[in-house]
């Protein structure tokens, strides 16, 4: 069990010390480690976990580290993981917000800033596509995406109206069988 548990933390303080730009910019690292290294999860579990993590309190990779540490390792494992995700970047904030303040106004560290905010619009950006591709599978699913994209593209709603909203469409649609599923696993 310990050693399950440093490699839960070891994971994710990884995790935690390489990626920039918050939650959603650590989302393809996440699925590189959690998914296709680790296995300790699916792609469909982890689309959950995304669409749960946005919906709690905090930081969407925080609450990933604990689903997934919880799914692996129990109540423990969810605790330390969740410490893995976030001592790196306690530590890192620490150091950065001690000097910050003496070097903010540089050119060179503003011009850092600049290069690094338009890396992290390419990692969400990456993030939406893989979640795209394996999310998106039929015209239902294309549906609710459309919609939820217009809606918060134009509105200021909440993102947790739109999970939960999203989550009574899907149930909708698939209990009257518009997306077709229902009938195939009735028949089984």
């Amino acid at each position: 069990m310990a050693g399950k548990l440093w490699e839960l933390f070891w994971t994710f303080a990884r995790i935690g010390a390489v990626t920039f730009g918050g939650g959603y910019a650590m989302l393809p690292i996440l699925q590189r480690e959690i998914v296709e290294k680790k296995q300790w999860a699916t792609e469909e579990e982890m689309a959950d976990y995304y669409a749960i993590g946005q919906c709690t309190p905090g930081i969407i990779a925080v609450n990933v580290a604990t689903f997934v540490g919880r799914k692996e390792a129990g109540i423990i494992g969810g605790i330390v993981a969740t410490l893995g995700q976030v001592f790196p970047c306690l530590i890192i904030i620490c150091v950065i917000a001690g000097v910050l303040t003496n070097f903010a106004d540089l050119k060179i560290v503003q011009d850092a800033f600049m290069g690094i905010r338009a890396c992290v619009c390419v990692l969400i950006f990456n993030a939406v596509v893989k979640l795209f591709k394996t999310d998106v599978v039929d015209l239902p699913t294309l549906l609710i995406f459309s919609v939820v994209l217009a809606a918060s593209a134009f509105t200021n709603l909440s993102p947790v109206l739109f999970v939960v909203l999203a989550g009574v469409l899907g149930v909708v649609i698939r209990t009257l069988g518009l997306d077709g599923n229902s009938r195939k696993e009735a028949v089984k």
